[in-house]
């Protein structure tokens, strides 16, 4: 099982290995035993973004979003859709930037909503402003390494 992915549950933050031609099998959670990939984005908090964002093996898509924000909310039940068609391949995630004023510090979050994509702990690409659900499926899938 050399090849397996290290996935972040998105419920405990437990890492799990999980062979990726069985991403799309409804993997389990070792530690809690609930689902790995439920089709919704997670909440994410400052104490577990690096272990989903640095040590899962899966790309990384953040919504930096405020609940007083217009469009964020506009923007959520696209998201929504996007969870869908992404995952397992991704990882979606919703940071808070009211509840988690760090993070949108540490990464300079100057507009919302933002989206961001990281790989291995890097930022690959960041793009602001509301998006359909077909745009971000695109926007995600174009800035994926190969």
């Amino acid at each position: 099982m050399t090849d397996a992915l290290l996935v972040a549950c998105p419920h405990c933050h437990a890492l799990n290995r999980v062979p990726p031609a069985r991403l799309g099998e409804a993997p389990t959670c070792g530690k809690c035993h609930r689902v790995l990939f439920d089709g919704h984005p997670m909440a994410l908090d400052t104490a577990h973004f690096d272990v989903h964002a640095g040590r899962s093996g899966l790309p990384l898509l953040v919504d930096f979003w405020a609940p007083w924000c217009g469009p964020c909310r506009m923007m959520a039940p696209e998201f929504e859709k996007a969870a869908v068609q992404l995952q397992p391949d991704v990882r979606l995630a919703k940071v808070d930037t009211e509840a988690e004023p760090a993070l949108g510090q540490r990464f300079g979050i100057r507009s919302i909503p933002t989206l961001a994509l990281f790989v291995g702990g890097h930022e690959l690409a960041r793009q602001p402003g509301a998006m359909s659900a077909t745009d971000i499926v695109r926007w995600t899938r174009q800035h994926l390494p190969r």
